[in-house]
């Protein structure tokens, strides 16, 4: 279960979220997204009309319905997703006043049987710090992150990962961060190479090797309703993408070993 968060907007995330769970489609996985943005772009762009989401990740995530009652299929083969519906919008509120208000989806998950059905879920973080971010992290056993080649890129990282250090010490001792992905890079663009460049020399091997480009084709993707390797399979950033997914799998494999 990995959580894809970053808690600044506009980095990529979604389009990560997306796109590599397409990609581990692809290669025969089984995939469920949770989309717990109540933006509900990662919804969106599998062309989940909004008209047809009648039970979403807020019923999930106030126990009022389990995986199989809110689960709609893709078209993507093996990939589902629990789509957002505007009442996730409220949710933050609701939460505060909950027992348990930072394990909710933990506890309406972690004994779902359905669970068991998807070799990988990946959790679409909406962009803040609140307590629906805190519920995905407590659930997720990692944290992928996605880092947008920008000036602020390290700024906003050192905040996230200070967050994640206290859940994991506070409500998940078994979280870890999975990797950071640079997203949007620009090869024209030197400011890329020097914040590449800074944040592998700050975080090392943490930091995945696949670089995820700056690309027309993925971004125009979602107004489809479609990931970009649907979309155009051929382009930069949908083959970025497979070597993401490739790259999480040899990580694995490793980790495994080890």
């Amino acid at each position: 279960m990995i959580a894809v968060a970053n808690q600044k907007g506009g980095v990529g995330k979604t389009t990560t979220a997306i796109n590599l769970a397409t990609a581990l489609a692809a290669i025969g996985k089984k995939v469920l997204i949770i989309d717990l943005d109540p933006q509900g772009n990662a919804s969106t762009g599998f062309g989940i009309d909004r008209s047809k989401r009648k039970l979403s990740s807020y019923e999930l995530i106030t126990g009022e319905a389990d995986i199989a009652a809110v689960l709609a299929p893709t078209a993507v083969p093996g990939l589902y997703i629990i789509p957002s519906t505007i009442d996730l919008s409220g949710a933050d509120t609701e939460l505060v006043t909950m027992s348990r208000r930072a394990y909710r989806l933990r506890d309406t998950l972690e004994f779902d049987p359905s669970l068991g059905n998807f070799d990988y879920v990946l959790i679409d973080c909406p962009p803040s710090l609140s307590l629906l971010t805190l519920n995905a992290l407590t659930l997720a056993q990692s944290v992928l992150v996605p880092l947008q080649c920008e000036f602020f890129a390290l700024e906003g990282l050192s905040l996230l990962l200070r967050t994640i250090e206290r859940v994991k010490s506070t409500y998940n001792g078994s979280l870890a961060i999975s990797g950071v992905v640079l997203t949007m890079f620009d090869k024209r663009n030197r400011l890329s190479d020097q914040v590449a460049k800074d944040v592998r020399g700050y975080l090392g091997d943490v930091v995945f090797k696949t670089v995820i480009p700056r690309n027309v084709r993925v971004s125009e993707a979602p107004s489809h309703g479609k990931p970009a390797l649907l979309y155009d399979h051929r382009c930069s950033g949908s083959q970025a993408y497979m070597r993401l997914a490739s790259e999480i799998l040899k990580r694995e494999r490793k980790a495994k070993a080890a």
